[in-house]
């Protein structure tokens, strides 16, 4: 895999060479994919399309980081309450005092 530059040279590349950039999160996005299990790849490669398309829309890069948080944070609302679901409620034993 493709080692990944540090920050500073990362800043410097994406505001000097942004298409550069953008080839070099694009292969190592491909990359990541890649080592994961056959299984999860294709639900990966969806994750990654919907990212692209989050990022695309935005007019900014302040605007994307803010509509990649609320997608974000409601994918963990859809986990949270998928995992409420899946679990039945626990019923409290209550014990008279003596």
């Amino acid at each position: 895999m493709q080692s990944l530059p540090d920050f500073d040279q990362l800043v410097q590349l994406a505001a000097t060479h942004p298409q550069q950039f953008a080839l070099l999160r694009q292969q190592l996005i491909q990359q990541t994919i890649a080592q994961a299990s056959p299984s999860m790849q294709l639900r990966l490669q969806a994750q990654q399309s919907h990212i692209d398309r989050l990022i695309n829309h935005a007019k900014n890069p302040l605007h994307a980081n803010i509509l990649l948080q609320q997608e974000l944070q409601r994918q963990l609302q859809r986990f949270n309450q998928a995992l409420q679901s899946q679990s039945p409620p626990r019923q409290a034993k209550i014990l008279p005092l003596k």
